[in-house]
């Protein structure tokens, strides 16, 4: 099988001066930071300080460059900001099955969002910078108004994100890895943004909730004329400080889907997913416990996700993930993004060629924070296995490598 890659030269340059740049960055701030604690005893108390000082103005003028955004504020606390995210992959993958590669725009998102009074508005378009201009628009993401109720719920309508699963209601300006794992690219309406109406609030005890209804019209624009709906509900508690953790946190989403061979969402009628967030001290422990219930030759589908991290330091974050998925019949199961690109001739997955009826994944990666998550570098690797009992084309074996560079203003 033949290799799929960029025939640009710059494509290809940008690739290797982006690897080159990240590995460099990462080790430099490692071998940094090793050093830092060696050469403690030849420093001065003074210099140490100092040093420490003008590093920390470095970072908050750096910091203040995202600024731009802020475009109108008052003391009162309205304001119009612009909003959007800038996002870029390049992946390597090899498999038993084929390779493949690509540097790529992941995301290029821009728009604005404003608050007056109670009510807040957002507008944000979704745009393809791999493509020629005149097609670059693809769809309005965030188009939506939001009325606050008071201090702790919030009523919006229209076009908004609806989350559940673990990473699913986890915006890709805070992923922890480049990809949302396999349960959510499964499960999860990858879609993201619908058309309804929603609301969350924060109750006592630290319980909050959001329930919306939305329409499964798959429309660039707001619509819901087309296909029928679906209705989610979500809760979450967060715990009290104990031995075991610091922060925590465990979530159940709900969803009932009126399936539609016109709907842009996945063949699930029901999805139901409880999740957690545990933290202590500088590691954490991620969960995800998931069943869908298949409709319209979907197979029924369970998996789970366990994600622990190490913060090795304010700038630099470990993960590692296992994801197991299994489905109750044949091809229940699809492979994830980059994957599914080397199963069939043209690097493009297909309906037939990327099922199999169990997955199973290992994910290894490393987050270097410039700016928090505003401006963040992202390194992984990654090894995955589909089984294919039906063996019609969804058998997968191999690795891939991905770098990524993920911004938001």
């Amino acid at each position: 099988m033949k290799n799929q890659s960029f025939t640009k030269k710059s494509s290809v340059r940008l690739k290797t001066i982006l690897a080159i740049a990240v590995a460099t960055s990462l080790s430099s701030s490692l071998v940094h930071a090793q050093a830092g604690a060696s050469d403690d005893n030849k420093q001065t108390r003074a210099n140490s300080s100092k040093s420490n000082e003008l590093s920390q103005r470095t970072e908050s003028s750096f910091a203040d460059a995202w600024d731009f955004a802020d475009l109108y504020n008052t003391e009162h606390g309205d304001y119009l900001k612009l909003s959007g995210r800038l996002q870029l992959d390049s992946t390597w993958v090899d498999s038993d099955q084929g390779d493949y590669n690509d540097t790529l725009w992941r995301r290029f998102r821009f728009g604005f969002k404003a608050k007056h009074g109670e009510l807040k508005v957002a507008l944000e378009a979704d745009i393809n910078l791999n493509d020629s201009l005149g097609d670059a628009y693809n769809r309005l993401t965030d188009a939506n108004v939001s009325w606050s109720l008071d201090k702790d719920t919030e009523l919006k309508f229209l076009k908004q994100s609806t989350g559940f699963t673990l990473d699913g209601k986890t915006s890709s300006k805070k992923l922890l890895t480049p990809q949302r794992n396999n349960l959510t690219n499964n499960l999860w309406f990858t879609s993201e943004y619908f058309t309804g109406v929603s609301v969350k609030s924060k109750l006592s005890n630290d319980w909050s909730y959001k329930t919306g209804i939305f329409s499964s019209d798959g429309s660039d624009e707001i619509s819901i004329s087309d296909a029928s709906y679906f209705a989610m509900f979500s809760t979450s508690k967060k715990l009290a400080k104990s031995n075991l953790w610091d922060k925590g946190e465990v979530s159940l989403d709900y969803v009932y889907n009126d399936t539609h061979e016109d709907g842009n969402t996945r063949d699930f009628s029901q999805v139901i997913s409880t999740s957690s967030k545990f933290r202590q001290n500088d590691w954490g422990f991620h969960s995800d416990i998931s069943w869908g219930k298949g409709d319209l030759g979907q197979s029924d589908l369970f998996g789970v996700v366990i994600m622990p991290t190490y913060q090795q330091s304010e700038k630099i974050q470990w993960v590692a993930r296992y994801t197991y998925l299994k489905s109750s019949e044949d091809n229940g199961v699809r492979l994830g993004r980059y994957d599914s690109k080397v199963v069939d001739e043209y690097g493009q997955s297909s309906v037939e060629g990327e099922r199999g009826d169990k997955y199973q994944e290992v994910y290894a990666g490393v987050n270097w924070f410039i700016n928090d998550h505003k401006l963040k570098l992202q390194a992984g690797l990654q090894y995955a296995k589909m089984d294919d009992n039906a063996n019609d084309g969804g058998a997968y074996d191999g690795w891939s490598f991905t770098v990524a560079m993920r911004s938001y203003w």
